[in-house]
């Protein structure tokens, strides 16, 4: 059974694309690409498919670094993915502290949103990657679909979550990617 490919990917940043940390990732010498990752986004741009990423970064309202920092990073992984011929279309950030209240960090919908708007995709069904259960919940409150990795965070979601076990999960973004670009390929 074919399923249609979907007019946008969105993933969250840390521990889907690159390695993650308790301590945050800084700058731009912090942000090391997990291995496979930026391929897997080349992947899907070489089939047509919009990536956007949604990534909630409270350590900018934790005072850990500036928004010229998070533009430095984000810059790395432009030039790192442009050196194999992949692209981000969009990235969506909440700069937010946790008990902020705002509508664009994760759990809460607002950055998919975000991405919905600026590609004019509807949200329903567009897969959404990530490693941790805020991702899960921005996902479903919006109609998108939740995937998750076992890399960054995933494990640890992984056992504190038995709910999410009935989600698709992958071990890392290349099979994730793999799954959405083959047809009738089971997760």
């Amino acid at each position: 059974m074919n399923r249609q490919r979907p007019g946008l990917v969105i993933l969250d940043r840390d521990g889907v694309i690159n390695e993650d940390s308790d301590d945050y990732i800084k700058s731009a010498d912090e942000w090391l690409a997990l291995p496979g990752s930026l391929d897997a986004i080349a992947r899907l741009n070489h089939a047509g498919i919009p990536v956007a990423v949604a990534t909630n970064q409270s350590g900018i309202g934790r005072g850990l670094y500036t928004i010229e920092a998070l533009n430095e990073i984000h810059a790395k992984l432009v030039r790192a993915l442009s050196r194999i011929g992949g692209h981000i279309e969009g990235i969506f950030f909440c700069p937010h502290l946790p008990d902020s209240g705002c509508e664009c960090r994760k759990p809460a919908p607002g950055l998919l949103y975000q991405a919905s708007r600026r590609f004019n995709v509807p949200l329903d069904g567009v897969p959404f990657v990530g490693d941790k259960r805020s991702d899960v919940l921005a996902a479903q409150s919006c109609g998108a679909q939740p995937m998750l990795v076992r890399t960054g965070k995933g494990m640890r979601t992984h056992n504190e979550f038995p709910d999410l076990h009935d989600l698709p999960w992958f071990d890392d973004l290349s099979e994730a990617v793999d799954f959405i670009l083959i047809d009738g390929r089971s997760a």
